[in-house]
């Protein structure tokens, strides 16, 4: 109930100033209208008493009347139905005591104004209608001419309905206001949110380049050492040409990643890199596998690299080379085959498999960064990854992505 009656905005000590003005500046324009509105009208004094209208002087009564009709509005956004039924009442308990048409309802217009631009419009309506009512029925003084009483009603109720109607306007211009700016709120988190997900994509994305490179490349660098260890006395050559391809392979890695850093401290111009590495490379990462004493075989006959968009080919040796790492540093395996197709029509395919120890390998494990990256690659480009265990006896990785991409829509 007391929602109903009450308003509850935080009011400051501007907005009571403005409110009390609103309230005295009312005042005096009733009393204005009091003593100088009938003389100003209707100059001639035989025709005031032919109407029936008398030139008021103030008394006490009557500036006690118009207080009561205009004092109140210092609290009208706060209580806006207490002020409108209490201005109103007034205004129609003393119209016949101050001779009718001398008491102006501004008051009660200001008061009506107020209400329908704080309430909804269901109050509004309800409240210009019991206006309209009050000024209909209100006692019109005896000496008064019926023809000045129509036209005073007439005048007061449409003075209503202008009053109800402003404050509806004026209410509905503020709700769409405050919509308008509730929806750039939301707007703008919304780009936050935007840009806090795509600085969060992006970083994955970079940890995940940062894991394949130097996950390939150590891999490497490892398998050569460990050569290199083994035939160091009974095969310097052997061990020479070992360790030499040990400082290639971590050159390689080093200009790489200073190519990746290059990318993202440039602000203007081209960074120093290398060209993207695609399927085409296929070859390195046999020989990598090779070199780690794995049996290869890539199957690119059913892979027409022409019809498969460039970022799409980059993702598959990405994840092809991921694979490669995850078979060297965790299977076990002596055997691995390679094989890319596109022969299922719209879709770009990469089978890798090994006879190495199977999803009980740590590579299988929840959680491994390798197994990790592959998958988001493979989502980030609306394809499938699974991997499960291979007719060879250890773990075949299956990637599948549409050619034809779809842009990706975030809730």
């Amino acid at each position: 109930m007391d929602k109903i009656f009450r308003n509850t905005p935080k009011f400051t000590a501007t907005d009571w100033l403005i409110d009390a003005v609103i309230a005295a500046g009312a005042f005096g324009f009733c009393c204005l209208q009091l003593t100088v509105a009938v003389n100003l009208l209707i100059p001639d004094e035989f025709m005031r008493r032919l109407m029936g209208i008398q030139a008021m002087v103030p008394s006490g009564l009557s500036l006690l009347a118009i207080a009561l009709t205009t004092l109140p509005l210092v609290l009208r956004r706060k209580c806006p139905w207490a002020v409108f039924v209490w201005c109103l009442v007034s205004w129609g308990l003393l119209q016949a005591e101050l001779n009718g048409i001398a008491l102006s309802v501004a008051g009660p217009l200001i008061a009506l104004f107020t209400l329908a631009s704080a309430r909804s419009r269901a109050e509004a309506a309800i409240a210009c209608a019991v206006m309209c009512l009050v000024l209909l029925f209100a006692p019109a003084p005896p000496e008064q001419s019926r023809i000045l009483t129509q036209l005073t009603v007439f005048q007061n109720m449409a003075l209503a309905l202008a009053a109800a109607f402003a404050g509806y306007a004026l209410h509905e211009h503020q709700e769409r206001t405050r919509a308008i700016e509730e929806r750039a709120i939301a707007a703008e988190r919304s780009r936050e949110a935007e840009a806090r997900r795509r600085v969060e994509a992006e970083r994955v994305s970079i940890a995940r380049e940062v894991h394949d490179i130097t996950a390939h490349s150590l891999s490497a660098v490892s398998i050569q050492a460990a050569a290199a260890e083994r035939l160091v006395d009974r095969d310097p050559a052997a061990a020479k040409e070992a360790i030499a391809e040990v400082r290639r392979t971590a050159k390689g890695a080093l200009e790489e990643i200073r190519a990746m850093i290059g990318v993202l401290r440039a602000e203007e111009g081209p960074a120093e890199t290398t060209p993207t590495q695609g399927t085409d490379r296929m070859g390195d990462l046999v020989s990598y596998l090779e070199g780690a004493d794995i049996e290869v075989t890539l199957d690119e006959t059913a892979y027409d690299r022409a019809c498969v968009p460039a970022f799409i080919d980059v993702a598959l040796f990405g994840i092809a080379r991921e694979a490669a790492t995850n078979i060297v540093r965790h299977a076990g395996a002596r055997r691995a085959t390679l094989a890319l197709s596109t022969k299922r029509e719209g879709f770009a395919e990469l089978i890798v498999d090994d006879d190495g120890r199977g999803l009980a390998a740590p590579a299988a494990a929840a959680g491994h960064h390798g197994l990790l990256g592959m998958r988001e690659r493979a989502r980030l480009l609306q394809g499938t990854f699974s991997a499960f265990p291979s007719p060879l006896g250890g773990v075949r990785i299956a990637v599948s992505v549409p050619l034809s991409q779809k842009e990706e829509t975030h809730e």
